[in-house]
C-alpha cells in the first residue's frame, strides 16, 4: 500500500492505494472519519493481490474543507464520481462506503453513464438514522470544551472525541485496536477543525432526510450492516431490498456502526466475493 496526494473535482485530498488485480474497489468513509478507517480491511485484501483505493472526503481527514456555495452531498458525489472516472475510465469498478460513504456509494449507483459494477453500501446514511447528530453535539464535556474561551490542549478534546466516537461507532470498543483511535482523533487537531467538522453535518442534516431515488438503480447493490447498528438502523435496508431488484442484505453479528473496523476479515470476504457473484448473475 503506498499513501499519496492527488486532486479530484477541485478537492485536494488523499488516497491509501492497492495495486493488485481485479475492477478497483473504492472505498470511502463515513462522517468525521477518513481513509485511515479502512487500513485493516486494506491489509487484507493487499494480501490477496486486490487492486483498491481508499480516500479522504472533502471536508475531512487531510482532504480540502468542503465550500459554502454548493450542498454537502452535491460535492461529495462530484468527487466520487471523478474518483470512479480516475480509478475505473472503461467502467467496473465497485464501490463501498460506511455510514456517509455508504450514502454517496447509492447516489452514484444512481446515475447513469458511470457503469459500476456494483455497489456495496455498509450501513449507509439517509435511509433511517439515529438521532446521533444530536447525541454528539449534547456531549456535555466536548460542548463545553468548545464553548470554552480558554485555550484547549489537543489531547484533551482529542481525548474527548475517542470516547464518543467508540461509544456510537462500535458494539465492543473495548476489541478495537488502539491504533483505530488514534488515526481516528489525529484529525481533530484543535477546536476550530472540529467545530468546522461538526458544522458540516448540522448543514448536511436536511439533506440526508430523503437523499435517494432508489429505482434508478440499476448495478447490484449488496448492503452490509452491523446487528448492533444503534447509528443507522438496520431496518432502512427494506426500502433498498424493495426497490432494488438486484439487493440483498448482509448482516454481521455483534456488530456496530463500522464493520470494516470491527468485523474487517468479514468485510473483506465479502468484498472479495462480490466480483465473482456478480460475473455469476451476468
Amino acid at each position: 500500500m503506498f499513501e499519496h496526494r492527488l486532486e479530484l473535482a477541485g478537492f485536494g485530498t488523499r488516497a491509501l492505494e492497492l495495486e493488485g488485480s481485479g475492477p478497483p474497489l473504492l472505498l470511502l468513509h463515513g462522517f468525521a472519519d477518513s481513509a485511515d478507517t479502512w487500513r485493516t480491511l486494506l491489509d487484507r485484501l493487499g494480501r490477496q493481490d486486490r487492486r483498491a483505493v481508499a480516500l479522504d472526503l472533502p471536508g475531512f481527514g487531510t482532504a480540502d474543507p468542503l465550500r459554502d456555495d454548493r450542498p454537502v452531498l452535491s460535492q461529495l458525489t462530484s468527487f466520487a464520481t471523478a474518483a470512479v472516472k480516475r480509478w475505473a475510465p472503461d467502467g467496473g469498478a465497485i464501490l463501498c462506503g460506511n455510514s456517509l460513504g455508504g450514502c454517496v456509494s447509492l447516489l452514484l449507483a444512481q446515475r447513469p453513464g458511470l457503469d459500476l459494477a456494483g455497489v456495496m453500501p455498509v450501513a449507509p446514511a439517509g435511509l433511517d438514522m439515529a438521532r446521533w447528530f444530536a447525541i454528539i453535539e449534547r456531549e456535555p464535556v466536548l460542548r463545553g470544551l468548545l464553548a470554552s474561551p480558554l485555550p484547549v490542549p489537543p489531547a484533551v478534546l482529542q481525548r474527548i472525541v475517542l470516547e464518543v466516537y467508540k461509544r456510537l461507532a462500535f458494539h465492543h470498543p473495548e476489541t478495537v485496536e488502539p491504533l483505530v483511535g488514534r488515526a481516528f482523533v489525529s484529525h481533530f487537531r484543535d477546536r476550530d477543525t472540529t467545530a468546522r467538522i461538526l458544522g458540516a453535518g448540522r448543514r448536511m442534516l436536511p439533506e440526508l432526510r430523503d437523499p435517494f431515488e432508489l429505482e434508478r438503480i440499476a448495478c447490484p447493490v449488496l448492503l452490509v450492516w452491523g446487528d448492533h447498528d444503534v447509528m443507522v438502523f438496520q431496518r432502512g435496508a427494506e426500502r433498498v431490498l424493495d426497490t432494488v431488484p438486484e439487493a440483498r442484505l448482509e448482516l454481521i453479528s455483534d456488530c456496530g456502526h463500522c464493520p470494516q473496523v470491527e468485523a474487517a476479515d468479514r468485510v473483506a470476504d465479502l468484498l472479495l466475493d462480490f466480483p465473482a457473484q456478480l460475473a455469476s448473475a451476468a
